[in-house]
């Protein structure tokens, strides 16, 4: 991912943007060579403080082998993103993408035993699913427990973090503003971007206020 100096994220940005509810991610693979990259769709739990980041997936799970050829894995989240077109931007006229993205290169551990996946589990359930505090998955006991053989554990240790928050900060302050505008008017519209416009325009305003207070 391409970051420009105008567009970098620090820690507090990013930690502070995951931690508004955003656990949903791309997770990619690299495999044995030749094969392939290996992507999969996957909910996480992010542990900052401790620079790891938790999940399971089904044992038949590509990814899984592609780890143990490599463990080397990037897990991306990309969020509040907007088309912009070229007339909102000035000269020359460009049109652009608007996004935020984290990317954590990381070393994944796949977690064989089945104290060591319950205990995954166990904290990715109080995290999604903190209505039900007596749910817990014990090895040999309940009904989960039938499914832990057929699940394997992530561990990924997180080795970088790079953040991107593309936003046209590089433009004048005011011309962010109009932007911003833009975003507001597109989305109050009803339109199928509506959603993309509010998040977008979020960020944008947040980064402005970065940048003029």
């Amino acid at each position: 991912m391409l970051i420009r100096s105008w567009d970098r994220g620090d820690e507090a940005e990013w930690r502070a943007w995951l931690a508004e509810g955003r656990d949903f991610g791309l997770l990619a693979a690299n495999g044995a060579p030749g094969a392939g990259p290996v992507l999969v769709p996957t909910h996480f739990l992010l542990d900052a403080d401790r620079g790891e980041i938790l999940l399971h997936l089904a044992a038949p799970n590509p990814l899984l082998a592609a780890v143990r050829a490599d463990p080397k894995v990037t897990l991306a989240v990309t969020d509040d993103y907007a088309f912009a077109p070229g007339h909102w931007r000035g000269e020359p006229g460009t049109p652009t993408s608007y996004y935020a993205s984290v990317h954590f290169h990381c070393t994944a551990e796949v977690v064989e035993s089945a104290a060591g996946k319950a205990g995954i589990l166990n904290r990715q359930l109080a995290h999604f699913q903190p209505e039900t505090p007596d749910t817990r998955v014990v090895p040999g006991e309940g009904e989960f427990s039938r499914l832990l053989p057929g699940l394997r554990g992530l561990r990924l240790t997180v080795d970088e973090v790079r953040a991107k928050f593309k936003y046209d900060d590089k433009k004048p302050p005011v011309a962010q503003e109009e932007i911003a505008d833009r975003l507001a008017e597109r989305g109050g519209s009803g339109g199928p971007r509506r959603d993309h416009d509010a998040g977008a325009r979020t960020q944008l305003l947040r980064r402005h206020r970065r940048r003029t207070r």
